[in-house]
């Protein structure tokens, strides 16, 4: 090999390891520049009175681990969003599903409208998901099917409609799920998580215990909802 041959050789070599290294400080910064996007369009189509989002402006602070009610993982992707119980009020931002290290979405207690985004079923790390007490109305996404971490699926006293989406059923760590106090339709899907409820429980709401493990499952106050027949994927 010649010095100039060499020479090349090692300034090929140098420009790659330069950009290998450049590469590895840069897709972390652009994660969570994803999870800043996606923070900022939510809090900018809700309504928030008693200021739970006072400081999520990332023109001041571009650092969401910082923000109130947001938790981050080493790595500062966020994993956690705690906003029950403050007033909000209008629609969960699509952009949520950006979220790709969220473990728990709690949004309970507030008056959340609008519909359930399909982009959350891309949340394939979440393990709770809690919408229960707002006013969120439209059809449950079967995309939901798709977080097969979830173990926790709250969306009782809302306004859904539609029916419980088959894909639901076959969530494998499904724990609890309370779909109560809606105006769901159709007939329960009878498999996976959501099978095995006796009729005479279907008003009571508990599944008792399956596989070895404890399943709470709740459907009342949703009077066109029905168990037993075929699955009808509209009602």
């Amino acid at each position: 090999m010649t010095p100039i041959t060499a020479t090349r050789t090692l300034s090929i070599a140098a420009a790659v390891l330069t950009a290998m290294i450049m590469s590895s400080f840069m897709e972390p910064v652009a994660a969570a520049n994803r999870d800043v996007d996606a923070l900022t369009a939510l809090r900018k189509g809700l309504r928030d009175p008693d200021g739970a989002l006072t400081n999520w402006d990332p023109s001041l602070v571009h650092d969401p681990c910082t923000w109130f009610h947001v938790t981050c993982d080493g790595a500062n992707r966020v994993t956690r969003l705690d906003l029950a119980k403050h007033r909000l009020s209008g629609p969960l931002a699509p952009e949520l599903g950006q979220l790709d290290q969220l473990q728990y979405l709690e949004i309970y207690g507030n008056n959340i409208q609008g519909q359930i985004p399909s982009e959350l079923g891309g949340l394939t790390n979440l393990i709770s998901l809690d919408l229960q007490d707002n006013s969120i109305s439209g059809p449950i996404p079967a995309a939901l099917g798709n977080i097969k971490s979830l173990k926790f699926l709250r969306v009782n006293h809302n306004r859904l409609t539609g029916p419980i989406p088959r894909e639901l059923a076959g969530l494998p760590n499904l724990r609890v799920a309370d779909f109560s106090s809606n105006n769901l339709c159709g007939t329960i899907p009878a498999s996976g998580a959501l099978k095995s409820i006796p009729p005479s429980r279907c008003v009571e709401l508990r599944l008792p215990p399956i596989h070895g493990f404890d399943h709470d499952v709740h459907f009342a106050g949703n009077p066109r909802l029905h168990q037993g027949g075929s699955y009808v994927p509209n009602c």
